[in-house]
């Protein structure tokens, strides 16, 4: 492969990684886009009503930014506490409802002990560092998802003894953008030159 070829094929891998986050946010506001659409169409073809339709979404944007602010003020919410109970009774739906809650609230929790906690561990083997999420603790046990680069979404999940792990000084937004700028976006060269 020439120089040329080389430098071109450089750039636009430059250019797809740069266009990345952008792709990402458009992806999340056509999703949410669609989401209003189909619910906005299913109230109108209902009610045949603008103003009917109209009040519904006011009503509903109140009722989500109460539920938001009790959320934040107290932590739990009347209204979320009573589908927990009626989600719970369903089978299946009770697992997948109850996982995808945690995964969520891990990210979002005030509890900075544990859910907003960032690590190294050696992973895949003893000499490679790599930071990881603390989702769980259990005595000396610490149950770490390890995310992968460029996507922080995907990764491994495992179980290591207190031992294995050197805390860091990142919190989850920055070792996000550490992973998913495959490490360009790393401000923190001190916690590299202490890591064994």
């Amino acid at each position: 492969m020439n120089e040329s070829t080389k430098k071109l094929l450089n750039y636009f891998l430059i250019g797809v990684f740069a266009i990345i986050p952008i792709v990402i946010v458009f992806q999340i506001i056509l999703f949410v886009k669609g989401m209003v659409s189909n619910l906005f169409e299913i109230v109108y073809v209902f009610a045949d009503s603008y103003i009917y339709t109209g009040i519904v979404f006011i009503i509903s944007f109140a009722l989500l930014v109460s539920i938001g602010h009790t959320i934040a003020k107290k932590g739990a919410s009347f209204i979320i506490r009573m589908f927990d109970v009626v989600i719970d009774q369903i089978p299946l739906l009770n697992t997948i409802y109850r996982v995808t809650k945690k995964v969520i609230n891990m990210f979002l929790s005030h509890d900075q002990a544990i859910a907003k906690e960032v690590v190294y561990v050696e992973y895949p083997k003893d000499g490679i560092w790599v930071p990881a999420y603390v989702t769980n603790r259990h005595g000396d046990k610490y149950i770490l998802f390890i995310p992968t680069s460029p996507n922080p979404t995907s990764g491994f999940t495992v179980i290591v003894d207190k031992s294995k792990v050197i805390p860091s000084v990142m919190d989850i937004e920055a070792a996000t953008s550490f992973i998913v700028s495959v490490g360009v976006d790393f401000d923190n060269a001190s916690e590299i030159s202490q890591l064994p």
